[in-house]
């Protein structure tokens, strides 16, 4: 069934509180916000933040949601399948880590040691449903990657596939690394060193990471 329209009113009081949250985590850490730091940034009320969030957390995960969904777009997480000329996929690392290092803050505010498990479970949901859905070239991904992406997945489920958990968890398990010492190296260096890991673990797993008949192929 699809998901009912927001009204208006609600969709301004959503915006204001996760707009405030995006706000102060540029200033501090997310423990260190606080329902009341949250509101009066938004002007809104506490009753107003409770019909929406059970919590700071609960919030941080929607007020990132376009963020994350940003992430998980770029995120090799299922390894693209084969050029159509049959060659390998093009490599795209340079770009998530481009786009980590340009959210950097919010990033590390979230996924680092004063974040939040709750934040880091979601994001690892949306990247191993991503990749269970993009795993093999012209697999339907079917209703995670459109408007409402999140309320479908969690009415289905996230599908239970250790392969793409685990590359999910060594694609994300490498941002808040690559974070956690300050983004050493350039998006590009970190993709070049990344990429043959992935490529190899997608292999092993039984990934198409060439198209068939391609010389690569064999």
């Amino acid at each position: 069934m699809p998901a009912r329209p927001m009204d208006p009113r609600t969709r301004r009081s959503r915006s204001a509180l996760e707009t405030a949250l995006r706000e102060l985590i540029a200033e501090r850490d997310l423990s260190q916000i606080s329902v009341s730091d949250i509101t009066k940034h938004a002007g809104v009320n506490r009753s107003t933040f409770y019909e929406h969030y059970t919590d700071v957390h609960d919030l941080a995960a929607a007020a990132c949601t376009t963020v994350f969904d940003e992430l998980v777009a770029a995120s090799p997480a299922a390894v693209p399948p084969a050029t159509p000329d049959g060659g390998p996929p093009d490599n795209p690392l340079p770009d998530l880590f481009a786009h980590v290092a340009e959210h950097a803050p919010l990033y590390r505010a979230l996924l680092g040691d004063d974040g939040s498990a709750r934040v880091i479970n979601h994001l690892l949901q949306r990247m191993t449903v991503t990749a269970h859905f993009r795993r093999s070239p012209g697999q339907d991904t079917g209703p995670y990657e459109t408007e409402g992406a999140e309320d479908r997945a969690d009415a289905v489920g996230t599908p239970h596939d250790p392969a793409a958990a685990f590359v999910a968890g060594a694609v994300l398990g490498s941002v808040v690394d690559w974070l956690r010492h300050d983004c050493p190296g350039t998006p590009e260096e970190m993709g070049a060193a990344l990429w043959p890991l992935l490529i190899g673990i997608a292999a092993a797993a039984g990934w198409q990471t060439e198209r068939p008949g391609s010389p690569a192929a064999g």
